[in-house]
Order: C-alpha cells, then sequence, then structure tokens
C-alpha cells in the first residue's frame, strides 16, 4: 500500500514540475506549493545542498581537496570528483562555475 501511494504521489509531483516548466501551474497552487517549500528542481537542489556542504568543509579545512578515504566525507568527496570530471568534459554549467 505504501509503495503505490508513493508512486501515485511520484507521478502526481512530476506532473506539478512540468505545469510549473509549461507555466501553466495556476498562480494560487504555485503560492500553496511555494509556502511548503515545494522543490521545483530536485536535481538542482541536490547540487545546491552539496556544495553548501562543501562550503562548510572548506571554512572547517581551509580546502576543497575533500578525500573519499573518509568514512564521514565519502559522499561529498565523490560529488567534488565528479564536479572536476564534469569541469574537465566542459559540462558544467557557468552558474554552477561562479558558484
Amino acid at each position: 500500500r505504501n509503495d503505490a501511494q508513493h508512486k501515485s504521489l511520484g507521478l502526481w509531483v512530476n506532473r506539478l514540475r512540468m505545469s510549473y516548466k509549461k507555466n501553466t501551474l495556476s498562480s494560487d497552487r504555485l503560492q500553496q506549493l511555494n509556502s511548503i517549500g515545494f522543490i521545483w528542481d530536485p536535481i538542482e537542489h541536490s547540487w545546491n545542498e552539496k556544495f553548501n556542504q562543501l562550503c562548510a568543509y572548506k571554512a572547517q579545512n581551509g580546502h576543497c581537496n575533500v578525500t573519499q578515504n573518509d568514512e564521514q566525507n565519502k559522499p561529498l568527496g565523490k560529488w567534488v570528483k565528479h564536479q572536476r570530471v564534469l569541469y574537465k568534459k566542459n559540462a558544467v554549467s557557468s552558474n554552477h562555475i561562479q558558484q
């Protein structure tokens, strides 16, 4: 039952995001969803969360060379490595580079 409910909710959320992108979502619904902190772009949201973690890491350690050997920082280290790979491939958005 829970899986079916989650799947249904996920489909509804995807429809909302598509309506938002197409600018067909009513202003009332947009306002309601914004009021609860609805995330319109989960990929961008996830990137920003990792970036904020990296900023905190730099503030604490004085650098951005996050090791993947430390279990506590392993996910952040993987993300940093992936960002560097994307950067070398010119696949990072200019907005992300500026941040």
